[in-house]
């Protein structure tokens, strides 16, 4: 297959670098240092728990040079979106499909209104990476996986006419097959608006409660009412998602729970990484996302509302 990564940095990168060096066509979409380190030297993978490898694979700068191919993963921050996005309309063909493994809920609509939503699939992504330098992606940990599946054509009129509500199309599963083969841990699915919800249960109170605590996990858990306040968030995030017409998972607070028992104590989260480091920060796709979506529904959220509050001044970066 043909791949394109818009975004080839701690995440898209890790698993283009994966894919190019399982023997996929990838091309990756760089800019500044990084692009001129994976032209010149390539892109380098570094992890003590699966080895080490560099691999070399064209990198563009402007889509318009790359045309067409078979799938567009999409993985830059975010904010970006609004100057990113309009770089994959040279990238679709007839047949293309555009994969989204964004943080947030908001991303495959914002795709879709690029490309369409014939295109879209919609994922999520567990791996534990970062950009350590240009052309330089460190992994730790050995955690690798995408789920991932369609979020468009899941009413009961297009349930009726496949008459499987469980049925994975083709497409999904022709690309989870070469994913595998790269040895990425893929699981294909149905409706990918289940994973999407379920990651964004834990995902919007997480990065809310670290950043704004400016904390990492370990020293705000110890306190039983942080415990409490933050799993009545997450509830405040199921809430939406059922509002929403999406069920989560049936065991999600256990497995939740199980999750937060043994996370490592000095976790941060992404947010609160790019908060320290003064950068811009997710808030509008994590807790200005949630917000904005209760308040359509009439749904009460005062704990992401506060979170959202404190965070909010620090969208831009850092504060001046």
């Amino acid at each position: 297959m043909r791949f394109a990564i818009l975004g080839s940095g701690a995440v898209g990168g890790y698993f283009g670098a994966k894919l190019a060096k399982a023997g996929q066509d990838v091309t990756f979409v760089a800019r500044g240092a990084h692009l001129d380190a994976i032209r010149n030297q390539g892109l380098e993978i570094k992890s003590a728990k699966l080895g080490d490898f560099v691999v070399r694979a064209p990198a563009e700068s402007d889509t318009a040079t790359i045309g067409p191919v078979d799938v567009a993963i999409v993985s830059v921050k975010a904010y970006d979106n609004t100057t990113a996005l309009p770089m994959l309309t040279p990238l679709i063909g007839r047949d293309t499909s555009v994969l989204t493994l964004q943080n947030g809920v908001d991303s495959a609509d914002e795709v879709a209104a690029i490309v369409g939503e014939a295109h879209v699939l919609g994922g999520t992504t567990y791996v534990a990476t970062a950009l350590e330098g240009p052309g330089l992606i460190v992994q730790t940990g050995a955690h690798r996986s995408i789920i991932f599946g369609e979020v468009f054509g899941l009413s009961d009129v297009a349930v009726a006419k496949s008459g499987d509500r469980g049925r994975i199309t083709p497409r999904v599963q022709a690309i989870a097959d070469v994913l595998a083969a790269a040895d990425i841990q893929t699981t294909a699915v149905a409706d990918a608006r289940v994973p999407i919800w379920d990651k964004f249960v834990y995902l919007a109170a997480f990065a809310g409660f670290t950043g704004a605590s400016r904390l990492a996990i370990g020293h705000i858990w110890k306190y039983p009412h942080v415990r409490e306040m933050f799993y009545a968030c997450s509830r405040e995030i199921a809430a939406i998602a059922k509002a929403e017409g999406v069920t989560i998972s049936a065991n999600r607070f256990e497995t939740l729970e199980e999750y937060m028992t043994n996370i490592p104590p000095t976790t941060r989260s992404s947010l609160l990484i790019d908060l320290e480091q003064g950068k811009r920060i997710e808030v509008e796709a994590l807790q200005g996302a949630a917000v904005r979506r209760a308040a359509k529904h009439g749904i009460p959220v005062p704990i992401l509302a506060t979170l959202y509050a404190l965070l909010k001044p620090h969208a831009g970066g850092q504060v001046k």
